[in-house]
């Protein structure tokens, strides 16, 4: 092993240094979360010197608690009105040049038109061109001629141009409006071509975030027309169903000349709402106060009349008072939204969850448990194994969780609970690497006099099959990211970032460790004490004795595991099917059958009520999981159903606290159900294409056959016990998509070497004597992740089971793949022996 240059060691050690600089303040959460809160320049607050870094990881929803809303701007209802608008100045510009026309029943966001005269198409086509005509740049809206009618749709640029503008003002409207209300720490952010995603921390429910930023507030002050007419408005006295309004559909002044509201209170001391109008407005409304004195005036928000007084008097000035029937929470509602602006279109809310503080708290606690437990095994597990060099690879896993912690905060990740699941699997694998590089050292020692030979060829000989595995990781990380949503996201951004401090870990920190102790102590011989120094140097295992009955068995379990799937069905939860999901918590004796019966009561008798287990709990406390059906819809469950659903349960448990609420639309769950197919199909696809590139296709083949087998025997036990498949178990699936290729391609590794060295050697004793050469790696990259994934199935919480038994059921059976079916696959295809040279002469046996 060549020396490490001094400015390569500064180099590494500088890096670590500046990671455990950005990971130090979240060991001082509370204090340095209260400093940025309180100052704008936290660093210059007393209690935290200002030379330290002030980044914390964020925590997700599910660990401090909060709102979660999806929310689709309705593009088409926008185009829709503009079309409405459009009609009247149209029909009069039309109807003095081609005679009688008639608007006609067309599709959303477009308009058509028949004329009496026919001939007159051409004539009709220019006007409305002309009318249409921006000042430079191509119309929005296109005018042709369809079988005989005059048509007006928006063009595809039109549309994508109108959909930017409405989203970017739709976004920057929701922005104002929770500025206005002081919540902190919002995430706001545009999804896609026409939707917002909107997430508040500390926010009680998803209700209160809807009421707030999902009204439109659309105000306009409107004459009261005293006959219908075509072009009258019929509006709804707010309150009043059986009375209406007839208006002028022409606003005197509107939302967008307010420059303030604040709540208040009218002569009579009822709530109500004042308000200031900008100069233009303040003259548009003086005018017509001063000459329609007597007659009603319609103030209308959001389609409906809160009020129609007589204007006694002129009023000047721009200011003035909303009445109606409001309380005093509804009039700081609306002066907030009115003092944010309108929305320019409706939002319909797809997708929203809330959770309560106190879950966030409880998982936080239980998955810094589990995290800790984890860690500690894993480093026991290494000690236990490799004596000496397993405290070399527990301070490499100490640097790389402290990298790990720091480029989270430094990147401003937010940490879910599939994150704190992904840090605890970072554990368990990221000693994969070290054990690479100790079975290599410990294989040269043994050829090997030098000692500073033996470790350097160790880490050379080992690289390839580190590179190999971690980079498939990478891309299922990769793929996670790309087409996952949510908290999938967050278990691969915390994967991903893992994956690469650990092969920084591995290959630089153990490095320099060993290097230092070969300086320091300059032995002439280095031993590797502990368990696996006791098994023989190439244990004799014949993996191909039963090669029948296991690969038999491994037929067995996949034909099983689709029957059971095609039988049973799996258990789809609410991200795929749609639906209402309820986290309740009680300190009663729990009683399914009330419960029912109380939900049946509002419309939902086809709910599945289930009461959750979990031995980490008080005897006192129960935890009840409800689940409620889309019922068709397209948008979460309404306001008022789930106040609904609330209520009656609280008629049967008035201290039921509903920790969690978990609503997707159909059009949502769809749409997640098919990203969550193409994130497998694609995960295995790019892992087929990467061990082809690596390798042969033979090899490409056993190893998408093991992928195959890994994933749909998971379902299958998934089926058989009718364990919840959502989000996180696709997570679940991918990840164990990355470790079961991670296994097959080390041993594939040492395939390939073996095939260079052993020319002559049978294909069965190679592949045999390659699984023997790694089973040491095998098993004790198996046993440390296992023993930190036990750690969390056992203390992690309920809230994530289902997504760590997928993960630790697929760690076995992937063990199990690597070894029975990826190898047994290799070995029914045959390997090409021949070198490049010769598969080259006997493509062209002629030369020239």
């Amino acid at each position: 092993m060549q020396r490490t240059p001094f400015w390569k060691r500064l180099g590494v050690w500088g890096i670590c240094l500046l990671c455990l600089w950005l990971a130090l303040p979240n060991a001082f959460y509370t204090r340095v979360e209260q400093l940025d809160d309180s100052s704008s320049v936290p660093t210059t607050a007393p209690g935290w010197p200002g030379w330290l870094s002030s980044g914390l990881v964020n925590l997700g929803l599910d660990l401090r608690g909060g709102a979660h809303l999806v929310a689709e701007v309705d593009i088409a209802g926008v185009e829709q009105d503009r079309m409405a608008a459009l009609w009247p100045e149209l029909r009069d510009a039309l109807r003095g040049e081609v005679g009688a026309l008639r608007r006609i029943e067309a599709p959303a966001g477009e308009m058509h038109i028949t004329l009496a005269e026919p001939q007159n198409m051409a004539t009709a086509l220019g006007i409305a061109r002309d009318l249409l005509r921006s000042d430079g740049g191509q119309p929005e809206i296109e005018v042709l001629e369809d079988k005989g009618t005059l048509v007006l749709r928006f063009s595809e640029a039109g549309h994508a141009a109108l959909t930017d503008r409405i989203v970017a003002q739709s976004l920057e409207i929701i922005r104002r409006r929770i500025d206005e209300a002081g919540t902190r720490e919002p995430t706001i952010l545009r999804q896609g071509r026409d939707r917002i995603l909107i997430e508040l921390p500390g926010i009680d429910s998803a209700q209160t975030l809807k009421a707030l930023i999902g009204t439109t507030a659309r105000l306009s002050f409107n004459p009261v027309s005293g006959t219908a007419g075509p072009d009258r408005l019929t509006l709804p006295l707010a309150g009043q169903p059986g009375q209406s309004y007839d208006l002028d559909p022409r606003a005197v002044v509107t939302g967008e000349d307010l420059v303030d509201s604040q709540p208040g209170y009218d002569a009579n001391g009822r709530p109500a709402v004042t308000f200031r109008l900008d100069s233009a407005g303040a003259r548009a409304f003086g005018a017509f106060t001063a000459t329609h004195i007597g007659q009603p005036f319609a103030i209308v928000l959001d389609g409906e009349v809160l009020s129609a007084p007589i204007i006694q008097s002129h009023i000047p000035g721009g200011s003035g008072i909303i009445t109606g029937t409001f309380t005093t929470d509804e009039t700081a509602r609306l002066a907030t939204l009115l003092r944010a602006g309108a929305l320019p279109a409706e939002l319909r809310f797809l997708e929203e969850r809330t959770v309560g503080p106190e879950l966030g708290r409880d998982s936080i606690i239980a998955g810094a448990r589990a995290a800790l437990v984890g860690l500690l095994a894993t480093c026991a597990l290494m000690v236990l194994c490799y004596g000496g060099f397993g405290f070399v690879a527990t301070f490499a896993l100490a640097v790389n969780m402290v990298m790990l912690v720091g480029l989270l905060s430094a990147i401003g990740a937010t940490l879910t609970l599939p994150g704190i699941a992904g840090i605890v699997l970072t554990m368990g694998m990221a000693v994969d690497a070290n054990v690479l590089i100790f079975e290599r050292i410990r294989e040269e020692l043994r050829r090997e006099k030098s000692v500073w030979r033996a470790v350097g060829n160790g880490f050379d000989s080992a690289f390839s099959a580190i590179l190999d595995s971690n980079l498939t990781g990478l891309l299922t990380a990769g793929l996670m990211f790309w087409l996952g949503a949510g908290p999938v996201r967050g278990f691969a951004v915390t994967m991903g970032l893992g994956i690469l401090t650990s092969m920084f870990a591995a290959l630089l920190v153990t490095r320099l460790v060993l290097q230092y102790r070969l300086e320091w102590r300059a032995p002439r011989s280095l031993g590797m004490r502990g368990l696996l120094a006791r098994l023989p140097a190439r244990p004799g295992v014949d993996f191909f004795r039963a090669q029948f009955a296991t690969f038999g068995a491994s037929v067995l379990a996949v034909v099983v595991s689709v029957v059971l799937i095609a039988g049973m069905g799996l258990n789809l939860g609410i991200d795929f099917k749609g639906g209402t999901g309820i986290r309740a918590e009680t300190q009663q004796s729990v009683d399914i059958g009330a419960y029912r019966e109380a939900l049946a009561g509002v419309g939902h008798a086809d709910a599945v009520i289930t009461e959750v287990f979990d031995p980490g709990r008080a005897a006192d406390s129960h935890v009840i999981a409800i689940r409620i059906g889309t019922d068709g819809r397209d948008t979460a469950l309404p306001r008022d159903a789930l106040a609904s659903v609330q209520t009656a349960l609280h008629t049967v448990d008035p201290e039921m606290a509903f920790t969690s609420v978990e609503t997707i639309g159909g059009k949502v769950s769809a749409e997640l159900m098919w990203s969550a197919l193409l994130a497998i199909g694609a995960a295995i696809s790019g892992i087929m294409l990467y061990v082809w590139a690596r390798f042969e296709w033979q090899f490409s083949v056993g190893a998408v056959a093991a992928l195959v087998h890994d994933v749909i025997v998971t379902l299958g036990v998934f089926a058989l016990f009718q364990l919840r498949v959502d989000l996180a178990t696709v997570a679940a699936l991918l990840t164990i998509l990355g470790y079961s290729i991670n296994d097959t391609v080390v041993v594939f590794d040492r395939v390939r070497e073996n095939l260079r060295q052993y020319r002559q050697m049978p294909l069965r004793d190679l592949l045999n004597r390659s699984a023997n050469e790694t089973l040491s790696r095998t098993l004790m990259t198996s046993l440390t992740t296992l023993a930190a994934l036990i750690a969390l199935l056992v203390l992690g919480g309920d809230v994530i089971r289902g997504f760590v038994f997928a993960i630790t059921f697929g760690i076995v059976i992937g063990t199990w793949s690597s070894i029975f079916v990826a190898k047994n696959i290799v070995l029914m295809l045959g390997v090409d022996r021949r070198s490049q040279q010769e598969r080259d002469a006997a493509l062209h046996p002629f030369p020239g």
